[in-house]
């Protein structure tokens, strides 16, 4: 069977799984609560795309953004389809770095976010302790790192999720969980133009719990940690408002953040 092409590939990803316009929305709401003011600074970590970095630029002359990543395919398909259709302007404000997120960056920004779980692929609490210390002196002083998050009962259990997309069907597949470890093997596949393409995405990731999210945090010196909950539409489905909170009932599947402040 034809293998999905490089454009493809990513096209479907983002259509299925990224939302940065509403993580954008959420992350202005929430600073302006924090610091009273406009977060003007963003550096997308394991960024891929960087299509959240390139839209974060449009938002004023005065806002600008990095995308880093140590995989140069999906940075070169976010430079031809994301970034090439930036206003010079707005192309001078953006920047794509090939590195590895546990490097020195020579600058620092209002905001750093790890979105889709993608900080799960460190399995050692002391390499993501450094992680978060790495983040947290990458931020101004007025500075707040966002991650998402997933759980619930059915987050390590062995299924396939199915959803249908205007074009295509995305699979999220829950493969295998290690109780011992918390280790875990996730496959995105997608059906698209009448075929099935498997393991389009793999992942081998540690499954992290949100109360051990935010102890790492504060052990990496964060002065303050709010870890936030979804509320439930009219059919018990998630409405898209998160909200800080101390206390709730776990569910059967549940996507969140939490943010930590410098």
């Amino acid at each position: 069977m034809a293998k999905l092409s490089f454009e493809d590939k990513y096209k479907l990803y983002e259509t299925s799984v990224q939302n940065h316009e509403t993580d954008i929305d959420f992350i202005n709401k929430e600073y302006r609560k924090f610091f009273k003011k406009k977060p003007l600074s963003l550096r997308e970590d394991f960024g891929g795309t960087a299509a959240m970095a390139c839209d974060w630029v449009k938002q004023s002359s005065d806002h600008k953004a990095w995308g880093v990543d140590f995989d140069i395919e999906p940075i070169n398909y976010g430079k031809d389809n994301h970034y090439s259709k930036l206003t010079p302007a707005e192309q001078a404000r953006m920047q794509y770095i090939e590195g590895n997120v546990l490097e020195d960056r020579d600058f620092k920004s209002d905001v750093i976010v790890a979105f889709n779980f993608s900080y799960f692929i460190f399995k050692e609490r002391e390499v993501l302790l450094n992680y978060f210390k790495k983040v947290r002196e990458g931020l101004n002083d007025n500075g707040a790192f966002f991650i998402d998050l997933f759980g619930g009962t059915e987050a390590c259990q062995e299924m396939v999720e199915e959803t249908e997309h205007d074009d295509h069907t995305y699979f999220w597949d829950c493969d295998s969980y290690n109780p011992i470890t918390s280790e875990v093997q996730y496959y995105i596949h997608f059906k698209y133009q009448g075929k099935k393409h498997e393991k389009v995405f793999s992942y081998n990731w540690r499954m992290w719990g949100l109360k051990e999210l935010q102890d790492i945090m504060k052990d990496a010196g964060f002065s303050s940690v709010i870890p936030y909950w979804e509320g439930e539409d009219g059919d018990g489905g998630g409405d898209g408002n998160f909200y800080p909170t101390k206390v709730e009932e776990n569910c059967e599947s549940w996507v969140t953040y939490i943010c930590a402040l410098k």
